[in-house]
């Protein structure tokens, strides 16, 4: 993973006379960062992954155990609150003792705990580790993210964070794929479908050993002399901490709660947890919502899953268009547009949801493309408008205030289904997107083209 990178001179595309301000910042993306980026979106393609297989296992664990409906929804939810305790809580420790000592063992543990699954005799137990796994998972978004921002170029960096996101999309699609297969091997397959997120994190685990520290973490931390061998190590011998904030600084978490940083957070809370709640209403049923506004899917198991993987399908596809044009949009028209744009479809979906077969396709269609933009920018925006030393703890709240409309998506819709109708379920979801877009036009900083300590200190 340490391989030194040759030292290159600042990209051509520079403007004139914009002055270079630090070898990480200006050099171009290279064979380390592509493996760095490679590696941290590991965690990403873990969280979809065990959040997928468990679906397709509990159908099987429920006969076996007879479970009751309450059992059911407490197993499937459990990981969505283990990630909200491990963002919180590891995001913190991350910044406290660095981002190296964090990256592999997390992984491991997220082995582990996968691992386990497989031995369990209730649900008493499997509600334990389904916790602990959610909180090893959600543990490895700050970790990872933030080791992989302060490593990556300026003009790149939004696309190689931006790439994280689509790998959760890419590991709930290969949930479905690893489960329906080997849920051939009979009434005990559910234990190999748990386990199976084991192997990718085991893999990940002994890629990631070898990983250097994050030299802005280190000089954050008055530890000068171990950074600039890590930039030798990286970048060549050739190396210097030119231009790359060296100001120690003491890490507190209700930094984040205070001054400027307050702003900063309430924004970041807000849009994504307006922006990942109607995604994962829309995303955990699918079925029903089709049914309900019109489109048929009631043929069975497998037509069922049709709606899923089309929106699935469709919301990765407007992750991908918004990655691979985040590097030249200003990270505000990214996400106000395609915000505002993606309420509007919903809004319009609840007011006039007995429209024809044809425009409920293309309101949901807008809306999941569009929605790739806001997509992205949770991932990017809380690793740019943060300084280092709380750049992690930050990231880590936004990841547990995401997993409260993660669970409000998961939980709220069924009961709004029954009991208000199709209509004034889209209204409501459509409303909370646009308070996410409302609030992003009020709050959103620009960050495009900063390098990242120029973003945390203006943004």
């Amino acid at each position: 993973m340490a391989k030194p990178a040759p030292a290159a001179p600042p990209p051509a595309e520079l403007r004139p006379g914009e002055p270079v301000t630090s070898l990480i910042d200006d050099t171009p993306v290279t064979w380390f960062h592509r493996r760095l980026t490679a590696f941290c979106s590991g965690g990403p393609f873990l969280d979809g992954f065990a959040l997928g297989v468990v679906g397709l296992a509990l159908p099987q664990i429920a006969r076996q155990w007879q479970l009751s409906g309450l059992w059911q929804g407490m197993l499937a939810a459990a990981a969505l609150l283990g990630i909200l305790v491990g963002g919180l809580v590891f995001g913190y420790v991350t910044d406290l003792v660095g981002r190296k000592v964090m990256y592999s063992l997390n992984i491991a543990a997220i082995a582990v705990c996968a691992a386990a699954q497989f031995f369990v005799t209730g649900p008493e137990q499997l509600l334990v580790l389904r916790v602990l796994l959610g909180v090893t998972i959600g543990a490895d978004y700050p970790i990872a993210s933030s080791l992989l921002a302060e490593f990556a170029p300026r003009r790149s960096r939004p696309r190689l964070i931006g790439l994280q996101t689509i790998m959760w999309s890419a590991g709930n699609a290969s949930a479905y794929l690893v489960g329906d297969a080997l849920l051939r091997l009979g009434p005990d397959a559910w234990r190999w479908i748990l386990v199976s997120p084991a192997v990718p994190a085991l893999a990940l685990a002994l890629l990631r050993v070898g990983t250097p520290e994050s030299p802005r973490w280190l000089l954050s931390k008055g530890r000068t002399d171990e950074a600039l061998r890590v930039m030798r190590k990286v970048y060549g011998p050739g190396a210097r901490l030119d231009g790359i904030e060296s100001r120690p600084a003491a890490t507190e978490f209700r930094q984040v709660f205070q001054g400027v940083y307050l702003r900063r957070t309430l924004f970041v809370a807000v849009f994504w947890t307006c922006s990942v709640t109607p995604v994962y209403a829309l995303y955990s049923f699918a079925p029903m919502l089709l049914d309900a506004l019109g489109i048929d899917t009631a043929g069975g198991t497998e037509t069922d899953n049709l709606g899923s993987v089309a929106i699935g399908l469709l919301l990765l596809a407007g992750t991908v268009v918004a990655t691979l044009v985040a590097g030249r949009v200003r990270r505000r028209t990214l996400l106000v547009l395609p915000f505002a744009i993606a309420s509007a479809s919903l809004l319009a979906l609840g007011l006039v949801p007995e429209t024809s077969v044809g425009a409920v396709a293309l309101l949901l269609g807008v809306y999941t493309l569009f929605i790739g933009g806001p997509t992205i920018l949770q991932w990017i925006y809380p690793n740019e408008i943060y300084p280092t030393e709380i750049r992690a703890t930050a990231f880590g709240v936004g990841v547990a205030t995401s997993r409260v409309g993660a669970v409000l998506g998961t939980f709220v819709v069924p009961l709004l289904l029954t009991g208000v109708g199709v209509s004034a379920t889209m209204l409501v979801v459509g409303a909370i997107s646009a308070v996410g877009a409302l609030v992003s036009v009020w709050l959103a900083p620009e960050t495009h083209g900063h390098t990242l300590d120029e973003a945390a200190r203006n943004g």
